[in-house]
Parts: structure tokens; C-alpha cells; sequence
């Protein structure tokens, strides 16, 4: 077993560099190491970023890459060079384990697309170690999921729906040419939440200019989109006035929504509703609920919740080891005086990076470490260009404001520019916001291949 990033050969213990490693380059892992990086550079301390992918891309936007209105070549961030521009280094692999009494993480091996391999299993030294490798969808069990569903948890499987959309659309288009004007794309999208919702309008507004990319028959009316949501109504996140809006406006867009519908079993092509209804699809897409990873449970003897996240302090530290802190979608955190756990949304993500980075600080000024304190900036769900509807934490009567239209589609997409400037600093931040700017006039509005 190799040993990277340890100890160099005749270096004594106290030359060490203080070693941080953040395993996770999402929101919040991204963010946390251009702040530690810039804060403590090269000179005495290590900060590493480990992840299995080689480029970042905002998962808000996933569904649009998978719908084909977002070329992700342009938004996304390459781990490679933001590190080199902010002082920290990155180390492409995926976490297999954590010995903590050692204090080391240890990589699996890394396998290219024939299965050879590529970089060996690795051993990486930690002084501190933060986890914030996010969390998968969670199937609840239910028959069929894995096997035969779609899921938007990064930018490949965007990708891969993306294909399979396009080569659905093509077939539609190709039986109405031959003879059956009848010939549609059956999609169903399994989760009411913003990822199904947001990519149910998504679909709608590529459909709209799929004849300008030699599909000379298809349109929006050839596409039938339902979307199941087991509870009483979709977005349960947002004002119940606020999300019959939402449901108002996919309804007028063609999307057939249906609430207080439970799936118990996914075929190739179909879903199987608790009441005994088959519903058929040409692609089935999941998108309810959050867990932690895969793999989860063998990594560690750290404390974990029931749905395979871990179990952390006010502070962010993990329940058993203070020298491990958890943020995001992978961890678990109730606060005291809290009914429910943090929800698993971008701005938690967000926020306890920031409260991370000052935990660590703070432990290397020798001062006592501070509590996580939330603050729900409300949510927002676009429709695509069709509207965006949600609820913000505004100054205004002292409490929620509610926004649609413009004020909503506007305030949505500041929720990105803050992104960017949170992982690029201000100054790139802000050029990369003007860019982004030009590119959406300037660049085509469909990405197909």
C-alpha cells in the first residue's frame, strides 16, 4: 500500500506541515478549500482536496445539463487548476476508508473506463479531516430503482440522460416520418422536490428548439412528462400557496403532476403505483429523497443516523472524533432546540463550509471552537424560463417575502453568482459572472451532444 503526502523520509514530527483534507470537491468542500488555501497557502500547512472527479460542476444545475439547455464544458471548474490557483493540492480518488488511529484516509484504487488501473490504492496523513462528499438519492427500497431509473446526482449521469433523451426524441421523430403521428417521449420523473420539478420545465423549454436541431416533427407536443410526488403536494420546502403556484405552471406547460402517489415497483418501461396503476415511460428519472453514500457504513466506525449519514456536533465535528469534521448532504446535524436535522439543500452547504473553515482557524489560534447557527434563507425553484416561484428571508415585514416573476427569476440566478464568487474569490467571481453574462446571449441555448 503506497503512502502519499505522508511524512517525508527523515522529517522530523515537529516539521510537519499541518495537514487538512477535505475529501468532497462539491459547494461546500470546493469553497472550503479556496478559503483554507488562501488563508494559510503552502507554507506551513497541507491542504488537500481529494474527490473522484476532475472537474466541479454546481449540482443545482444538473437538470439543466441533463435536459440539454446548460453546455456544462462552460460552467464547470477544472480541481487541477483552481488548486494551483489557491494554494492547495488536489488528489483525484475516491475515499475507500478512515483509519483514525492514524490518522489517515485511504483512497481506492482508480480505474479508467476498461477497468485497468490507473493510480493505485493510497494512504493520505490528516491532522484534520473534513468530509463533504455529498449524498445519493434514496430508492427507499423500492423494486426496480437501481436497475431501471435515471438519477441526477452528478454531471455523468447528466450527461447519460441527456443521450438518452436525445436518442428517445430522435425514435419519436423517425415512427411520426413513417407513418404514426401518434409516436411521443414518455417521461416520468419520480420526487416533487426542486430536482423534479425544476427538470420537469427544463424538458419543455429544450423541446421548444429541438426542430432546429434536425428534428423537423418534434416539439413540446410530443413529449409527455408526469411527475409523481408521494406526499400531499409537490415542493413541501416552500409556501403551500407558492408551490400551487409551481403546480399551476407545470400544468400549463403540459406536465401531468400527481400528489399522494406512491411507486412500489419500477420496470424497463414503466412505474407501478401503490393504487395498481402502470404507468408507462420511455425514461424514468428519480429524484426523492437524500441519503448518505454508498459504501458508507465499511468506511469507518464513526457514528452514523439511519439513513447513512454522520452524526455531528453543533460544532461540525463528528460524535467520536473531534479531528473530523462532516458538512453537507453527508452529514447529520440537529441542532439543540430542533425538531429536525439541517435540510440537505446548497445553502447548508454553504454555511457550514464558512462554519467550518472557522472551527479550523479557530483551532489553530488556540480559541474555542463555536456552535453552527442556521439561517433559512428560503428557497427558490425555477421553471426554467417559464417562471420561478419560492419564498426568500427578506427585512421586509419582518419576516418571509414571498417572489415570482422577474424579482424570483433574477434572485434565483444571484443563488449561482454567489457560488462562483465563493469558490473563485470576488474579483474572479465577478469576471466569470460578466462572462457567463455574454456567453448567454452569445452561445446556443440547446446542448445535445
Amino acid at each position: 500500500m503506497l503512502t502519499l503526502l505522508d511524512t517525508i523520509q527523515g522529517t522530523s514530527v515537529s516539521d510537519q506541515k499541518t495537514q487538512i483534507v477535505v475529501v468532497g470537491g462539491g459547494a461546500g468542500g470546493l469553497e472550503l478549500v479556496r478559503r483554507l488555501g488562501s488563508r494559510y497557502g503552502r507554507e506551513k500547512h497541507d491542504i488537500i482536496l481529494v474527490d473522484r472527479n476532475l472537474t466541479h460542476i454546481w449540482k443545482p444545475l444538473l437538470h439543466e445539463v441533463a435536459a440539454g439547455s446548460l453546455d456544462a464544458n462552460l460552467d464547470e471548474v477544472g480541481y487541477g487548476g483552481h488548486a494551483v490557483r489557491w494554494g492547495y493540492r488536489f488528489f483525484n480518488g475516491a475515499l475507500e476508508s478512515i483509519d483514525r488511529s492514524t490518522r489517515h484516509i485511504i483512497t481506492a484504487p482508480l480505474l479508467d473506463d476498461s477497468g485497468k488501473e490507473v493510480i493505485g490504492r493510497h494512504r493520505i496523513r490528516y491532522d484534520y479531516l473534513v468530509l463533504a462528499f455529498g449524498g445519493v438519492s434514496n430508492d427507499f427500497g423500492v423494486p426496480g430503482v437501481r436497475e431501471h431509473a435515471q438519477f441526477l446526482e452528478h454531471r455523468g449521469q447528466a450527461d447519460s440522460f441527456r443521450q438518452k433523451l436525445l436518442n428517445a426524441c430522435l425514435r419519436a421523430n423517425h415512427e411520426h416520418n413513417t407513418g404514426n403521428p401518434e409516436a411521443r417521449v414518455r417521461i416520468c420523473i419520480i420526487g416533487g422536490g426542486a430536482t423534479g420539478v425544476e427538470l420537469s420545465a427544463e424538458l419543455y423549454n429544450a423541446a421548444k428548439s429541438l426542430r432546429y436541431y434536425g428534428l423537423e416533427v418534434f416539439d413540446e407536443s410530443k413529449l409527455e412528462v408526469t411527475l409523481l410526488e408521494a406526499g400531499p403536494r409537490i415542493l413541501p420546502q416552500i409556501d403551500a400557496e407558492l408551490a400551487g403556484t409551481a403546480r399551476h405552471e407545470l400544468e400549463q406547460l403540459g406536465v401531468s403532476v400527481r400528489e399522494n402517489t406512491q411507486v412500489v415497483r419500477v420496470a424497463e418501461h414503466s412505474v407501478e403505483t401503490k393504487d395498481g396503476e402502470a404507468i408507462p415511460a420511455d425514461l424514468i428519472v428519480w429524484a426523492a429523497g437524500v441519503k448518505g453514500a454508498d459504501g458508507v457504513t465499511e468506511m469507518s466506525d464513526l457514528e452514523l443516523n439511519r439513513l447513512s449519514q454522520f452524526v455531528v456536533k453543533p460544532t461540525l465535528q463528528t460524535t467520536l472524533d473531534d479531528h473530523i469534521f462532516a458538512l453537507g448532504d453527508c452529514a447529520s446535524c440537529l441542532l439543540p432546540g430542533q425538531e429536525r436535522p439541517i435540510p440537505p439543500r446548497a445553502q447548508s452547504a454553504h454555511q457550514m463550509a464558512s462554519h467550518v473553515f472557522d472551527n479550523l482557524c479557530r483551532i489553530q489560534a488556540g480559541k474555542p471552537l463555536r456552535d453552527f447557527v442556521y439561517k433559512d434563507h428560503g428557497s427558490l425553484v425555477s421553471l426554467s424560463r417559464f417562471s420561478t416561484v419560492g419564498s426568500l428571508m427578506g427585512n421586509l415585514v419582518g419576516g418571509r417575502m414571498a417572489v415570482e416573476g422577474r424579482l424570483a427569476r433574477w434572485a434565483y440566478q444571484s443563488l449561482y453568482r454567489m457560488h462562483l464568487i465563493a469558490i473563485h474569490g470576488w474579483w474572479r467571481g465577478i469576471s466569470l459572472i460578466v462572462i457567463g453574462h455574454v456567453n448567454q446571449i452569445v452561445r446556443p441555448k440547446l446542448k445535445l451532444h
